[in-house]
């Protein structure tokens, strides 16, 4: 019987020891959260979740001291399912907490506003996903978040303006979700990612909407309207710009195609004027498609590799230049349909070669050889005289 007391005491002990390991606190909390999700089928993410043992041994689990700071929900591995449940507020328990994602699953339900208590957050990682309804503006509260991804969700509602005033961001993730309204302004001059992409966002962005340090910026598939000279020409940092489907309008800045992008993406808006580069174009893909730009086709575009003119206004004859760096397969998509450019002066029986891709058809002009186009370009070869006749008087009067 003393035996079997003595034993039940060490046995206490030594749970006792090992909960003292972790603050209490976190203790609850990481139990909390542990109810509130599951494995979906064929994960096995929890299995290392014994509460009976040290919880900072768990997978996902870091610690400094006793406070947890980084939790990394569900197995990183390639092709893992993910996990499965709603997060638990008791979150915002974990004062410490520094760093909280959770891997590509099927967790649904609201974001905590508990989230806002985290004030030594520096990464949040939420995404692809079924997260719901709207970003807490408590969200604003955040003050050393760096990283805020959400991105690949159902989040709906307007972005809170509160997150626009974080000092240190560097990282806004938030495209593929339902949110709507006008994008705040952002003040923190460490941003460089900005991904708003497929929302349902509208209203227009100020000169000043955002930092000069934006180096990633895509908004497209948006409501977007308004000019964005401005704000553009201030963006002189950015290597990848995308801000096509949208509904802005106004000029292009000249000194914009002079900026290291590796890829711009202006197509399917509103954009007039001619598109006027200061020197030649070194961006390897640039997609002008779909606006209302016009005037004579700049021959500094001929040093892109994918040129997108189609479905604008332009006029005139095609620059020399495009013709023998697309015979020299240095061009490998020039794609001019749908304008009213008056003629190119290539060989019909010059050969393209396989690796380029040349459409001219919908245009005023004879084509001079024959090349296959998008299916989308229709099968009218030429535009119609009378179309031709009207807008060359209307280019000579202006």
């Amino acid at each position: 019987m003393v035996l079997k007391f003595a034993c039940l005491i060490i046995l206490i002990s030594s749970i006792l020891n090992v909960y003292a390991i972790l603050d209490p606190i976190d203790f609850l909390a990481l139990q909390s959260i542990r109810k509130g999700l599951d494995d979906l089928a064929g994960s096995n993410y929890f299995a290392s979740w014994d509460f009976t043992s040290d919880p900072c041994n768990f997978a996902g689990v870091y610690c400094t001291g006793d406070k947890v700071i980084l939790l990394n929900l569900g197995d990183p591995r390639a092709g893992s399912p993910g996990l499965t449940g709603r997060l638990d507020p008791s979150i915002g328990k974990l004062t410490a907490l520094a760093e909280f994602t959770i891997v590509p699953g099927r967790v649904f339900g609201s974001l905590p506003e508990s989230f806002s208590q985290l004030r030594n957050l520096r990464f949040l990682g939420i995404s692809r996903n079924f997260i719901s309804g709207k970003i807490p503006a408590t969200f604003g509260q955040l003050r050393e978040l760096q990283t805020l991804d959400l991105s690949f969700n159902q989040l709906s509602g307007n972005i809170p303006w509160s997150i626009g005033s974080l000092p240190v961001l560097s990282n806004v993730i938030l495209c593929h979700n339902r949110l709507t309204g006008s994008v705040p302004n952002f003040v923190s001059q460490s941003l460089t990612r900005f991904d708003l992409k497929h929302n349902d966002l509208s209203g227009s962005l100020s000169p000043s909407s955002l930092p000069a340090s934006i180096r990633y910026l895509s908004l497209s598939m948006n409501r977007l309207s308004g000019p964005v000279d401005g704000l553009l020409s201030r963006l002189n940092r950015l290597n990848y710009l995308d801000l096509g489907s949208n509904r802005f309008m106004g000029s292009i800045p000249g000194e914009l195609f002079s900026f290291r992008i590796s890829n711009l993406q202006l197509q399917r808006n509103f954009f007039t004027g001619p598109a006027q580069p200061v020197d030649h174009v070194m961006i390897p893909t640039v997609d002008l498609s779909y606006n209302k730009l016009w005037g004579e086709v700049s021959p500094l575009f001929s040093t892109v590799q994918n040129l997108y003119l189609n479905n604008n206004k332009f006029s005139g004859q095609v620059p020399a230049s495009f013709v023998n760096r697309l015979l020299e397969a240095n061009i490998q998509i020039l794609y001019l349909q749908h304008n009213y450019l008056t003629g190119i002066d290539i060989n019909p029986t010059a050969e393209i070669p396989l690796s380029s891709s040349l459409c001219l058809q919908y245009n005023c002009m004879v084509l001079p050889v024959q090349t296959p186009c998008p299916l989308k370009a229709g099968r009218q070869k030429t535009r119609p005289t009378q179309q031709c006749i009207v807008w060359n008087k209307r280019e000579i009067k202006n």
